[in-house]
């Protein structure tokens, strides 16, 4: 029903926002990452929303661009996953760290996020397989092979967080097997 809005920021307040539009103020739920990427108060911004009708309220939730809300729409399809964990999945991964999980089938990265469990992480593998997963192998234009999830995976457990590992990664040339990558990212890792 209302697909975008485009006003003045009045307000920030994580995880909303209030907009004023032509004089009508707009409560807006945003993820963090819609979040950081605001403009000051008082200055002009575009959102891309989505609006969810419940019984009780009529809430909406705002994205700073297609990607997130098309993933967010994706999510809340899936049963168990409310509008609120919708945006906490967003808030807690990027769409592009999201897809990745999906195609590499990492359920580990998902429990990493607020209120996801292991069965709702598996759950949510299992439902987006195909959805979103696919999406990066496009997009990314290379297909993830099996040792470079390995090589992945071992920086993940040696306690490096998922953006270092994935900076890591980028120091490591296709084709490499997995000791040597290892040996490659740690010593990407260690100049950092």
């Amino acid at each position: 029903m209302i697909g975008r809005l485009s006003g003045i920021l009045l307000e920030k307040n994580p995880p909303q926002l209030l907009v004023d539009c032509n004089g009508v103020g707009y409560e807006v739920n945003v993820p963090m990452s819609t979040f950081y990427n605001l403009p000051g108060l008082g200055e002009k911004v575009v959102l891309l929303t989505h609006l969810t009708v419940r019984e009780d309220a009529h809430i909406l939730f705002g994205f700073g661009n297609a990607e997130e809300r098309t993933v967010f729409k994706q999510l809340v399809k899936i049963t168990g996953i409310g509008a609120r964990t919708a945006l906490s999945i967003l808030s807690g991964m990027s769409v592009a760290d999201l897809s990745h999980a999906i195609t590499m089938q990492e359920a580990g990265r998902l429990t990493k996020i607020p209120g996801i469990g292991k069965k709702t992480a598996e759950r949510l593998l299992l439902e987006l397989k195909g959805k979103l997963g696919a999406d990066l192998g496009a997009a990314g234009g290379a297909i993830h092979s099996d040792a470079t999830s390995d090589i992945l995976n071992a920086l993940l457990a040696l306690g490096y967080s998922d953006k270092e590992a994935m900076l890591a990664m980028k120091q490591v040339p296709t084709g490499t097997g997995v000791s040597d990558g290892i040996k490659l990212a740690l010593k990407a890792l260690s100049k950092a």
